[in-house]
């Protein structure tokens, strides 16, 4: 029982942190994807920690208080995509390591990443295109913004394992220790 109340606590200490930390995105307008992506980290701290239900749990969790709180529920939407990623990838990463026949794993590993980000991605851009966008672009103007995402994706994804490896690996200890 006592390891359940301490998964219960922790977990319910990450998710009012995502509350806030979508929250501060509106107020914060400077730093708003700063802190959407902060916040989405969380998810991939869960599921590294409880598992991938209770990351989907609290993915969900932090979606419905985010659309209850946040000022702006643009954020929370950009708060889901970015989360389902870090969802995604995390279990595409627990696929893999049942499967060690499989060779090359780091490259399906990173075109995993690469289309489930493009799954969520692509669409949004052409579905809101009249939102993102003050005025009318072009064909090629698209492109430019769908290559650029990649690259976006490249340093998310990136700073995404640093905060796992160097930030929560020594917040760890302390935390859960």
């Amino acid at each position: 029982m006592h390891v359940k109340a301490r998964t219960l606590a922790f977990g319910g200490l990450l998710l009012a942190l995502t509350v806030v930390f979508m929250a501060l995105g509106s107020i914060i307008e400077t730093s708003t994807l700063f802190l959407l992506a902060a916040a989405s980290y969380f998810v991939g701290i869960v599921v590294r920690e409880f598992g991938l239900r209770a990351g989907a749990a609290f993915y969900i969790a932090a979606v419905l208080l985010g659309f209850i709180t946040a000022p702006n529920k643009f954020y929370v939407l950009t708060f889901a995509a970015m989360g389902f990623y870090i969802w995604g990838i995390e279990a595409v990463w627990r696929w893999l390591e049942k499967r060690p026949q499989y060779r090359n794993r780091r490259m399906i590993f990173w075109i995993s990443k690469y289309v489930i980000f493009n799954i969520v991605y692509i669409p949004i851009v052409i579905a809101f295109r009249e939102m993102l966008f003050a005025r009318a672009v072009s064909d090629t103007m698209m492109i430019i913004v769908v290559l650029g995402g990649q690259i976006a994706l490249f340093i998310y994804d990136r700073a995404y394992d640093y905060v796992q490896a160097h930030l929560w690996g020594k917040l760890r200890g302390r935390m859960m220790g």
